[in-house]
Parts: C-alpha cells; sequence; structure tokens
C-alpha cells in the first residue's frame, strides 16, 4: 500500500461525512449567502452558469440548478468505482467551503 492509497481508503472510510458536508456547504450554505447578496440588490451572482440562471429565474433557478448538479454527482458517485468515486463528494465539499467563504466575506464587505 502507498501513500496514496492509504490516503485514498482513508477518504473513502468518510464518504458519508464528506456527503455531509456536500450538502452542508455546496447546496445550504451556498445558497444562503448568494440568496442574501441578491436580495440585498448590491450583490449579483457571478458564476457562469449561476449569473443567467439567477438572472432569468431568481432563486429558484438557483435551488433547481444546486439540486441537479448534487443528483447528477451523486449519480456518478455511485457508477465509480472505490476509492475513486471519493473525489466527487471531495471536490464538491471543498468548493462549496471555498463558495461560502468567499461570499460571506462578500457580504461582510458590501454590508459590513
Amino acid at each position: 500500500m502507498t501513500g496514496a492509497d492509504g490516503a485514498s481508503d482513508l477518504l473513502a472510510h468518510y464518504d458519508r461525512e464528506l456527503w455531509f458536508l456536500t450538502v452542508t456547504f455546496f447546496l445550504f450554505s451556498d445558497l444562503i449567502t448568494t440568496g442574501l447578496g441578491v436580495a440585498s440588490g448590491r450583490v449579483a451572482e457571478a458564476g457562469p452558469l449561476g449569473a443567467p440562471i439567477v438572472a432569468r429565474h431568481g432563486m429558484y433557478g438557483m435551488v433547481a440548478l444546486k439540486l441537479g448538479v448534487l443528483g447528477l454527482s451523486y449519480a456518478g458517485w455511485r457508477l465509480v468505482p472505490v476509492p475513486e468515486r471519493i473525489g466527487i463528494p471531495l471536490g464538491l465539499s471543498v468548493i462549496g467551503v471555498l463558495v461560502t467563504v468567499w461570499n460571506s466575506f462578500v457580504l461582510l464587505t458590501v454590508h459590513g
């Protein structure tokens, strides 16, 4: 067993926790911080997929987009073999945390 295999196995052991982080940050925290910013009228969605969807359908469109990405990611996770599939919730949770931190920074800067 190499170091990389050990890390993959360790992460695969925590797949449920990583999915919890994914739902918490990629879905809920990002939607809440984006919604607060957009509702204030002082912040706009800047994501290449999110911006046109929010402009046309509002936050309901963003919720649908996020649920769609999450559903497709979960389906992909079910198809990819262990331990490689752990990259899906790991990547989404890292993106979710980074976007939440960025959105919080923008909200504090604009409204702070």
